[in-house]
């Protein structure tokens, strides 16, 4: 993933509430000035409450990894975009991802962290919501597997997952200390028609519907019982939205497991071979993902997110599977490449 921005406005009857009740907290964070503060005053409300936002009031929604509009090691710039398009929310996604930031240690170490020290600054400088997404990467070896709850020893092995567990610790260190209201989704492998696989380890999944439908043939790096925690991308980003949407007050932790599916590279292919049934797969397994894939969790336990703000998924294996296949055709017919 690049280390990009981009600004969304969109309205409040879609994303709806404020951050609030760390502005008298702010006051003694000691690291870089807050200038802008004057003009977050009226959206502060130092009673951590329930109550609905302001209808008059409108999000306004930085993202930070889609295109490459401004670096996020550059403060100056981001701070600029922040202070100039009055953002009220932060979504922090510029990261690279477990296979490739294991390539490039260093600019993994660089924009995972360095990065993400930038926007937990500007975000506590603006007095923004700042959602930080995590990973199963975050755990490790000696984590639980089957299921690995949302609290329980983190110790990853690739530098992607230590830089999401530190994320996750310094959010909530922040949220603590001064009232930042941050927010974080472990999420697993997802699975997207429109995302080319980018180097995670799950990519697996995106890469064998776009096979399927092309050549019949997939050649997977992982085993084929080899079983991590899978998500479509639609229940990825309601999933987001609606736990942005969630009153602070809702909420006990600041990062939660979210869960849909898990399955193995043999049982995809099993379901996708129910619409086509001349796929062949064959394996063979890549060693640094496969050592990746043993060491992290099986399954994720996501009770505390179904009890504190209602989440529940829409796909299973099944729909999943006939969702991608039907988008990825639809695609390739209409840029006229071939079927399989």
């Amino acid at each position: 993933m690049k280390p990009g921005v981009r600004v969304c406005v969109p309205s409040a009857a879609v994303l709806g509430l404020f951050c609030r009740g760390c502005l008298s907290r702010s006051r003694s964070w000691p690291g870089r000035s807050f200038s802008s503060l004057p003009r977050q005053m009226s959206r502060w409300n130092s009673q951590d409450t329930c109550s609905p936002p302001s209808p008059q009031e409108n999000v306004r929604v930085l993202i930070t990894g889609p295109f490459v509009y401004a670096d996020v090691l550059d403060y100056k710039h981001l701070r600029e975009l922040i202070v100039n398009n009055r953002i009220t929310w932060l979504v922090h996604y510029s990261a690279l991802l477990s296979a490739v930031g294991e390539a490039n240690v260093a600019l993994a170490r660089k924009i995972n962290i360095t990065g993400l020290h930038n926007v937990l600054d500007l975000a506590l400088e603006n007095c923004l919501r700042l959602f930080v997404p995590s990973t199963i990467g975050a755990f490790g070896p000696s984590s639980p597997r089957d299921p690995a709850p949302d609290l329980c020893v983190q110790r990853p092995r690739t530098i992607y997952g230590v830089s999401k567990v530190h994320g996750e610790l310094m959010g909530e260190y922040l949220h603590h200390k001064y009232g930042l209201d941050f927010r974080c989704l472990r999420y697993p492998g997802v699975i997207s028609v429109n995302t080319p696989p980018g180097g995670g380890t799950t990519d697996y999944a995106v890469q064998i519907f776009h096979d399927a439908l092309s050549t019949g043939h997939h050649e997977c790096y992982l085993r084929p019982d080899t079983r991590l925690p899978m998500m479509h991308i639609s229940d990825c980003h309601r999933a987001t939205v609606e736990f942005m949407q969630a009153p602070e007050c809702q909420l006990s932790l600041r990062t939660y497991n979210i869960a849909a599916m898990s399955f193995t590279p043999e049982e995809v292919a099993q379901e996708i071979r129910k619409h086509l049934p001349h796929l062949k797969v064959t394996y063979n397994p890549d060693t640094v993902r496969q050592t990746i894939a043993d060491s992290w969790p099986v399954r994720f336990d996501d009770t505390n997110a179904r009890r504190d703000w209602g989440w529940a998924p829409a796909f299973g294996l099944e729909e999943l599977v006939s969702d991608m296949l039907r988008s990825i055709r639809d695609k390739r017919t209409n840029e006229g490449l071939p079927v399989s």
